[in-house]
């Protein structure tokens, strides 16, 4: 484990139970004493790693008998992914939440490598260099939405 950032290792573990199974239940305390770690930990990782932009869909219920169940989802089976990933971006976009999106689409082979590498450089803070990070997020918004818009209709 040396080396490695503990929401690192949570995340693996985490997928790692996802790829024998599709959807997941777990019991956010029951994960942090396994990690030793407390609970608002586990609640960064799955908002940070495992949201819709990530190809998951996270549901949580908290209290006694709480829980977070955690679906992986194929985004071309579902076209209301698409439509739930727009509408997580909001206004602003960071690069880091970008490439979270444009890496979802390539796992579940709506895009290939070479696209990837080309949404990369349109939103990347090189090309979108205004001097005010609040713009550039704006307009790396509104290119990934526009790009999202657009992977609905193709055929």
């Amino acid at each position: 484990m040396q080396g490695k950032n503990i929401s690192d290792i949570i995340e693996k573990y985490l997928k790692k139970i996802l790829a024998e199974d599709s959807e997941v239940e777990i019991s956010r305390s029951e994960i942090a004493n396994l990690f030793n770690v407390v609970p608002s930990q586990i609640n960064y990782v799955i908002k940070t790693r495992f949201g819709i932009p990530n190809g998951y869909i996270v549901e949580s219920k908290r209290g006694g008998g709480g829980y977070i169940r955690i679906e992986k989802v194929k985004l071309l089976d579902n076209l209301d992914i698409l439509n739930l990933i727009i509408d997580s971006i909001d206004n602003t976009l960071s690069y880091k939440e970008g490439k979270s999106i444009a890496l979802t689409l390539l796992e579940n082979d709506i895009i290939d490598n070479k696209e990837v590498n080309i949404i990369l450089s349109a939103i990347s803070c090189k090309t979108l260099n205004t001097g005010n990070k609040k713009i550039e997020d704006n307009l790396r918004a509104r290119i990934m939405i526009s790009i999202l818009n657009h992977l609905k209709y193709e055929s």
